[in-house]
């Protein structure tokens, strides 16, 4: 496409030998006598690819006028040669300093300044293509992310599924479990001291591992973890070893990927040491306090919130407001205080993903 040229001067033989210069030369001309005239004509489409800027006009001289194009950013980008008669170099520096690409000096000379244009016609192509390039790279790059987003997603979704096709009384236990411990997470960064330990990525971290916090079950035996009534002892210690069984398989998979991944790492810990007490009184490994890791105790309890509030073979499910007494009562023995807090805060929210994500075929029996 054929580049516009805006050139600006008072003084019309200026304009006229200016003009004709570029016109032969195959560019199109617009000419401006004025500096307020200058810069409605560089707003206007289409916009100049350049402009020759005269210094020494009356009313506003171009100094001003380079100062109101580089103000608006409709104009900002527009390239600027400065012509002018003066040829100080303080003057030169001045015009450069403000923002012009280059000085050209009266009268002008023809093949030194159809250079000079091309010059800056073609660098001001040469930064529209690498901004486009750049453009279309950050464009691809965002849906390959996207992409590879998704298979995570679904692969976590999968394999979570996999554990479900074990236990099929979970249902909709995945979805209502990762938002349970979104919103508690978001309510939780609220109090003093979390803000930093749950910025954005970490909370979508833990939304997204916790999905595999029962992964682990597909290591336990059927007539266990089938089993339509109350387990032995025994069969409890079988059925505990699912934390260690979904750890394992997650860390064995990282091993693979000869990295640290942030993801894998959150949710070997969900995995693990979800069944861990404030107290000390759990499982696998007895941890207590601060010493569990932050994901697995707020998985803690959105995993006994939707446990109580879900019908099982050997039980009917809890109301929402019995489910919250059992809970806030254990605030301090089995879980953390503070995250007990952020699950009251946000209990309204959880009772309405209770309800978006209910079994089919269940009649609710919590309270609205």
């Amino acid at each position: 496409m054929t580049s516009t040229i805006l050139v600006v001067d008072d003084v019309p033989d200026n304009l006229l030998v200016a003009s004709d210069l570029l016109r032969k030369a195959g560019y199109s001309v617009r000419a401006a006598n004025s500096g307020p005239v200058a810069l409605r004509y560089a707003e206007q489409d289409p916009q100049p690819d350049l402009i020759l800027l005269d210094i020494m006009m009356p009313g506003m001289d171009g100094y001003e006028v380079l100062r109101q194009l580089r103000e608006s950013p409709r104009t900002a980008e527009i390239p600027v040669i400065f012509v002018s008669a003066r040829s100080d170099e303080v003057d030169e520096e001045l015009g450069l300093s403000l923002g012009a690409a280059d000085y050209l000096s009266k009268p002008i000379r023809p093949l030194v300044t159809l250079a000079r244009v091309r010059t800056q016609i073609e660098a001001r192509a040469a930064r529209r293509l690498m901004r486009s390039e750049n453009s279309r790279l950050a464009m691809e790059l965002g849906e390959r992310m996207a992409e590879s987003l998704l298979a995570r997603r679904m692969g976590i979704r999968a394999l979570a599924h996999l554990a479900e096709l074990r236990d099929p009384e979970t249902g909709n236990h995945i979805l209502r479990t990762q938002g349970y411990v979104r919103e508690i997470a978001l309510s939780l960064r609220r109090q003093p001291g979390y803000a930093q330990a749950l910025d954005d990525r970490t909370v979508d971290l833990m939304t997204e591992s916790a999905p595999l916090h029962d992964i682990g079950k597909v290591g336990i035996p059927d007539r266990i973890l089938l089993k339509p009534g109350p387990l032995t002892d025994d069969e409890w210690v079988v059925m505990r070893t699912h934390t260690t069984i979904g750890a394992r398989a997650i860390e064995l998979a990282e091993r693979d990927l000869h990295q640290e991944v942030a993801f894998m790492d959150i949710a070997k810990q969900v995995s693990q040491s979800h069944h861990e007490r404030w107290d000390g009184k759990g499982y696998p490994q007895g941890l207590s306090g601060t010493a569990i890791p932050l994901a697995a105790r707020i998985m803690s309890v959105a995993d006994v919130f939707d446990a109580l509030t879900s019908p099982r073979v050997y039980k009917r499910p809890m109301s929402f407001e019995k489910s919250y007494e059992i809970i806030t009562a254990d605030s301090g023995t089995r879980f953390d205080p503070s995250v007990v807090q952020a699950f009251c805060e946000c209990f309204e929210r959880l009772k309405d993903i209770a309800r978006a994500h209910m079994d089919p075929d269940i009649a609710p029996t919590a309270t609205p």
